[in-house]
């Protein structure tokens, strides 16, 4: 569910909360099918089968739901990673690189929405120069740090949050260059990734 600050109001039955989740399954579709700027919240609420009125007691325009999604799928990530994780066994620094990697390709190829709005970073659309991406690197770094038993210190939160951007825009590129991702670039990038991420881990 979304965090509550990017709510008008955030649901407190389990009606409300799974109209909240039609709506949000609806929007990231709707993403899909329409894009960004066609998306309305009157469509968003055709399709989820719920009174205009549900979608604007959460959200006050198509912005902030969104926002919401993104907020839905950083969580949705974190669940995945750490789900992969705990298959990794002792496999280091490197697995839990690869299983970060691999459940990210894995979304962009199969989350609805997800090639467009992913964590946020880029709403609307095509925008190239939004803030950083910390709220994904904290979620990395804690979640690393976790997986090699190190203490989450700056200089392993700026190490995650570069490669987080790099990562972002290389593949980015990938998807570019080939619908499901080139496997050359993703190659490229990963080798990237941990020649990068060993001068600080190693």
């Amino acid at each position: 569910m979304p965090h509550a600050t990017s709510l008008r109001r955030a649901p407190v039955q389990r009606r409300s909360a799974e109209r909240l989740t039609r709506i949000l399954d609806a929007c990231a579709d709707l993403l899909d099918e329409v894009g960004y700027e066609a998306l309305s919240t009157r469509a968003v609420a055709l399709r989820a089968g719920v009174p205009i009125g549900s979608v604007y007691r959460f959200f006050g325009n198509k912005r902030q739901m969104a926002d919401a999604l993104a907020q839905r799928n950083l969580e949705r990530y974190a669940e995945r990673v750490t789900e992969h994780l705990k298959g990794t066994g002792d496999g280091g620094w490197r697995a839990a690189l690869d299983a970060m990697l691999d459940e990210y390709l894995a979304m962009k190829r199969s989350a609805p929405g997800f090639s467009l709005v992913d964590f946020g970073n880029q709403i609307p659309v095509g925008t190239r120069h939004a803030g950083p991406n910390h709220c994904v690197a904290d979620r990395l770094t804690a979640l690393l740090s976790g997986h090699v038993g190190r203490e989450p210190d700056d200089d392993l939160r700026r190490a995650v949050l570069v490669a987080v951007e790099t990562a972002d825009t290389l593949v980015h590129l990938a998807f570019r260059v080939a619908p499901d991702g080139d496997e050359r670039i993703i190659r490229e990038a990963r080798e990237l990734l941990r020649a990068y991420l060993g001068r600080v881990l190693d």
